[in-house]
């Protein structure tokens, strides 16, 4: 199983994550959203040999430039987020893609909703780096309507279809299990929704 680090970087804070495959000594890095020293010490002595961006908001690819520089480590992302944030990228991601770490495997899991090409990344035992596809307690903010229903949509068919011992590992805040917000989600499902709903949404 892909060893997962956790860090808090910038001023939010945001939590990005290194994947390590201990016996290759090989990593991935998730979101460098800032302080690009602070990564690069928790990388260790592992060789970076990926860079995997679950969208491309800001506060997700601050250090992403200076990460890239220091590593060589190409850079995966949906188009469309490169498309809407002016972002390079070496391999572009695709719902379904296996993407190797070492000698483990990752899929990309494409979660639309608070950006267009919003990627979750399955690493395997249970484990999903949803970026800010959801959160304790509610998705990920949104800024239409249309990409509100776009959010529950993704939740129905993709995320809540997850089984409940899934862990899920946010872009800000307290990490998870669908278990857990099953509940709350199916209750905000069954009282309905006011017309043009968006924004900051909780399920309780």
């Amino acid at each position: 199983m892909l060893k997962l680090k956790h860090l808090e970087v910038g001023p939010w804070p945001m939590n990005m994550y290194i994947l390590v495959c201990e016996a290759t000594n090989t990593s991935a890095i998730v979101d460098p959203g800032a302080e690009a020293e602070k990564i690069m010490a928790a990388v260790g002595s592992t060789r970076p040999e990926k860079i995997l961006l679950t969208h491309g908001h800001s506060d997700h690819v601050g250090a992403l430039a200076e990460i890239k520089d220091r590593t060589g480590a190409p850079i995966f992302l949906h188009p469309a987020e490169s498309e809407m944030f002016n972002l390079p990228y070496d391999r572009s991601l695709a719902d379904g893609d296996q993407i190797a770490v070492g000698d483990h495997t990752v899929q990309a899991i494409h979660t639309p909703g608070h950006t267009p090409g919003m990627i979750t990344f399955d690493i395997g035992g249970n484990r999903m780096l949803v970026g800010d596809t959801l959160f304790v307690n509610g998705p990920g903010r949104t800024w239409s309507h249309e990409d509100f229903l776009t959010t529950m949509d993704t939740m129905k068919n993709i995320v809540f279809r997850w089984p409940d011992e899934t862990h899920f590992y946010a872009g800000h805040g307290e990490s998870g299990t669908i278990g857990d917000e099953r509940r709350r989600f199916e209750n905000f499902v069954a009282r309905d929704w006011p017309q043009g709903l968006q924004g900051d949404v909780v399920w309780e």
